[in-house]
């Protein structure tokens, strides 16, 4: 049996909402706790920095507030997203203001950190980092990691490209800690299929961007809604990196989906003398598993939906009685 830190037990959903760059606020982290799974966003969405601080305190006293009034169904945990690069001079303020307000789970991305992990420790906080690997999966477990995010093909964003059954089952070869996936998980029982092969919980990120609380424009909510797997171009033309995006707002910037240049995107260059589209404000990410999408949301009520057909998921499998 996975060891399952006591946080992350009694979900009312094995689901984790993935930080969402830019469209993650604290509107949405309390609405996905209220709703019975994991919140987040990254830390580096509160802009300036100072604003860290005030985000941090309206999660906590709400949900706070929440729970005295909701004793028989507290909200579930919310985890805060830190970039760990040695690129991101902004990690040791936003990890001391994690440890002001005991923020209690932290998702750690681009290279494992001990002394990060070190000072989340500290006053009990766990780690969970994300890996496109088995390779990396190792080095964050070895640097102290208490989970994994094992994200593989279909995710959005800077995405892996690994099958989601490959990579889970060569973690779990030596592995026990907690795992969760991402990938084009949109459904409940897409929910209980990452279960099935392995990992303990899934993680869900496209989808939400397609709900009332999200801080994205409506255009990019209405093409989460409008768009299937087909209109997911996976590229590294826009951030150096190989990610996801949504076809309509590479067409929108000028470009053709179906041709774009595997380059550095810093040489990038339009005959008009315009600058070239910023990655996720105007170049907008996206998963594979936005098919399934079919309106705009609140959050809970995505939640609610999850949880209706994972418990019926289960129930045809014979894994409930009704």
């Amino acid at each position: 049996m996975p060891n399952i830190p006591t946080v992350l037990k009694d979900l009312r959903l094995p689901v984790i909402g993935s930080p969402l760059f830019i469209i993650s606020n604290p509107k949405l982290v309390i609405a996905q706790c209220k709703a019975g799974i994991v919140g987040s966003m990254p830390a580096l969405n509160a802009r300036p920095a100072s604003q860290l601080d005030e985000w941090l305190h309206e999660i906590t006293e709400e949900l706070a507030a929440y729970n005295a009034r909701n004793p028989e169904r507290p909200a579930a945990p919310f985890a805060i997203n830190q970039i760990v690069h040695k690129s991101n001079n902004r990690l040791d303020h936003d990890v001391e203001m994690c440890k002001k307000y005991k923020v209690p789970i932290i998702i750690t991305s681009l290279g494992a950190r001990e002394e990060v992990n070190t000072e989340i420790h500290s006053y009990g906080g766990i780690v969970l980092h994300d890996i496109i690997n088995n390779t990396f999966a190792h080095k964050a477990v070895d640097k102290g990691a208490d989970g994994l995010i094992a994200v593989a093909a279909g995710a959005g964003g800077h995405a892996g490209v690994k099958s989601p059954f490959a990579l889970v089952q060569e973690i779990r070869e030596w592995y026990d800690g907690p795992v969760a996936l991402a990938g084009s998980i949109a459904t409940g029982s897409a929910v209980l299929a990452a279960q099935a092969m392995g990992a303990d919980f899934a993680y869900i990120g496209s989808p939400f961007i397609a709900t009332h609380e999200a801080n994205a424009v409506e255009e990019y909510k209405q093409a989460i809604v409008d768009s299937t797997s087909d209109d997911i171009v996976y590229s590294s033309l826009f951030t150096g990196v190989p990610g996801n995006y949504l076809a309509p707002s590479i067409r929108a910037a000028g470009l053709d989906p179906n041709a774009l240049p595997e380059s550095d995107p810093s040489k990038m260059s339009f005959s008009d003398g315009s600058s070239k589209p910023k990655a996720w404000k105007e170049i907008w990410g996206s998963g594979q598993g936005i098919g399934v999408i079919n309106k705009v949301s609140g959050a809970g009520d995505f939640v609610d939906k999850l949880y209706q057909e994972y418990m019926a998921a289960k129930e045809r499998l014979g894994l409930v009685v009704v």
